[in-house]
């Protein structure tokens, strides 16, 4: 005799025997008890919850006749009578099942609603169940609509379905509605341990446990997995095995993940991490187990055990819960939620990265660098803050003094920005006097203040970082627009003259005109320039330094050119802002002193937009 598998071996023959779905059991024995029959049942639900199950036992309790031939409609069929056993073996005539996944036209619709017309031979009631009926086409469940809704007293319909969105909302209203819910891992876990129980087949707890969550809620496939896992075991159930056919990771590894996380342990994370990958397990399945984990630290932050008894209680029915509820003690909640997080979202790009085991170790890293307040986070700030020059070291030994900023004065934002940053703001007595020559004169650097790779001396760049933050007072008259103040040079005349031939011809592009615009040309020693700009992102990029250098040389300026960070007072960008800005206010005043528009502006109240006015 062929081996029937488990799944159908113990297909509920009852609602008695039904796991997990009690709702819906509870509502069609009361109506079956006191016979308010619907003509017709809809029910919904992922695969293996039931739902075939709960139709044929429907189809029974409607025509069952009880061992002794006289019984009637009962929420117990008796498993006994013809009835009862031809809807079993798929015998009885007057139960038909439809497959609407392969006959899903309007021609196998009407051949099934033909032998609506005809009584039924053997049982009470004709019971016509659609599996997948969301499969039908349009103009099948057309074809249906009038029966569905009128059908014979004699006649019930059960459909079935695991996408009732794509159900027709005018089938939808016809139908008396039970969603069979997935299974809880417990009700599979019961389940299990009574079904190999009766094959006899040794079974560790935990094995059952690691059966049941792999299952998510489908109890067909629970079943199905406990027959590979046999097969797989040799006839026994043992956890090391079965976790090593599901590819599962074991929780050893999970709980020391989580524990190194909580105590910032970036080596033990790595080091964990390529020990799954050495032992070919699932990323996937890492983080699926580690968000589990971190569920149940959640809830053990939120509401621990009452007392010891359900402390007890909770290890006897899961061996981790000591270790979960130590974890949950170290790490903090609001780091536990945000590692919940990042394990559900790194899930999703494991597809996207070319190695999974690669983007596995990414999101172990990124839960340990977005940890509330960690080392990694104030290793981070100190690594940005800037070396102070030396106290007992004067600010010009060693470089030529720099010369403060041009005067200009900055907008209402920035200086509230600044003060609400704490930078403090030295007394008066302890500023320098500003002077307008101070402000416009310009050193002359020669080639003994270059490094030899070309670059500014250290000592220089020391003390540019040095210079503090000074908040500027308020001017007492409007100042001009920031774009046009600029303090022409005459070595700006001529960095301006040889940057324009650069841009006309096209021998400088994108980041390397950008450097040229934004630069001032501070000194000339022969065939070799010295260049300052404002913007560190622009001292760092070689390439397009090297490119301008190459673009000079070529143009017969410069064979060689070094950069240094300062404050710019004359560059062509400044230059051209001035002359842009010059331009429109000549355009305003030409605008405004129009005739016709002060004849608009007089008579009709018109005002002219500010920027509105824009030279051609």
């Amino acid at each position: 005799m062929s081996y029937l598998v488990l799944a159908r071996k113990y297909r509920p023959r009852n609602f008695a025997e039904m796991a997990g779905q009690e709702h819906v059991v509870q509502a069609l024995s009361n109506a079956l008890t006191r016979q308010r029959l619907h003509h017709a049942y809809l029910f919904t639900g992922t695969r293996g919850v039931g739902k075939t199950t709960v139709a044929r036992i429907l189809a029974k309790a409607l025509n069952c006749q009880g061992p002794d031939g006289q019984g009637g409609i009962t929420a117990a069929p008796c498993g006994l009578c013809p009835a009862c056993t031809d809807i079993d073996s798929g015998r009885f005539v007057d139960y038909t099942e439809l497959d609407a996944a392969s006959n899903r036209g309007v021609d196998e619709v009407q051949s099934l609603l033909e032998q609506a017309v005809y009584k039924p031979v053997q049982g009470r009631f004709k019971v016509f169940m659609i599996d997948e009926v969301h499969m039908l086409t349009n103009t099948a469940f057309n074809a249906m609509l009038k029966t569905l809704e009128e059908p014979p007293e004699y006649l019930k319909f059960v459909l079935a379905t695991t996408d009732p969105q794509k159900v027709p909302v005018t089938v939808l209203s016809r139908c008396l509605q039970f969603n069979l819910r997935p299974m809880a891992p417990e009700t599979v876990h019961a389940q299990l341990v009574q079904v190999l129980a009766a094959e006899q087949v040794p079974a560790e707890p935990q094995a059952l446990r690691l059966l049941s969550r792999a299952a998510r809620g489908s109890m067909r496939d629970a079943l199905s997995l406990a027959d590979q896992a046999i097969a797989f075991g040799n006839g026994q159930l043992q956890e090391a095995a079965v976790r090593q056919m599901l590819g599962a990771v074991d929780h050893a590894h999970v709980l020391e993940l989580i524990d190194a996380l909580a105590r910032g342990d970036g080596r033990t994370v790595v080091e964990t991490s390529d020990r799954l990958r050495r032992d070919g397990l699932s990323a996937a399945s890492t983080l699926e187990d580690m968000a589990a984990v971190l569920q149940r630290m959640a809830v053990l932050q939120v509401a621990p055990p009452r007392s010891a008894d359900t402390a007890d209680t909770a290890d006897a029915q899961d061996p981790e819960a000591a270790q979960t509820a130590r974890l949950a003690a170290l790490m903090p909640a609001d780091e536990t939620q945000l590692l919940y997080s990042l394990c559900l979202h790194g899930r999703g790009e494991l597809g996207l990265a070319p190695d999974e085991y690669a983007a596995l170790t990414m999101v172990l890293l990124r839960l340990l660098a977005f940890k509330p307040g960690g080392a990694a986070v104030v290793e981070k700030k100190n690594l940005t803050q800037p070396e102070a020059a030396p106290p007992d070291r004067a600010p010009g030994e060693g470089a030529a003094p720099l010369p403060p900023p041009p005067p200009v004065p900055p907008p209402a934002a920035p200086a509230c920005a600044a003060d609400s940053a704490g930078v403090p703001s030295p007394p008066d007595s302890d500023r320098p006097p500003r002077t307008q020559a101070a402000a416009t004169a310009l050193p002359v650097r020669s080639a003994e203040h270059f490094s030899s790779d070309g670059k500014p001396a250290q000592a220089t760049r020391a003390a540019l970082h040095a210079i503090p933050v000074r908040v500027m007072p308020e001017p007492e008259s409007t100042p001009e627009p920031a774009p046009s103040r600029h303090s022409p040079t005459p070595e700006g005349d001529v960095w301006y003259a040889a940057v324009q031939q650069l841009v006309s011809t096209r021998a400088i592009e994108a980041l390397a005109r950008e450097l040229a615009l934004q630069s001032q040309l501070v000194a000339r020693d022969g065939a070799h320039w010295l260049l300052r700009v404002e913007s560190e992102s622009l001292i760092s990029q070689p390439t397009a330094r090297e490119r301008l250098r190459e673009a000079l040389q070529a143009a017969g300026h410069a064979s060689q050119i070094s950069v240094e960070l300062g404050a710019v007072a004359d560059s062509p960008a400044r230059r051209i802002a001035a002359a842009a800005a010059a331009a429109r206010l000549r355009a305003e005043e030409i605008v405004a002193s129009d005739p016709y528009v002060q004849s608009l502006m007089r008579e009709h109240g018109a005002k002219i937009v500010p920027g509105s006015v824009r030279p051609e």
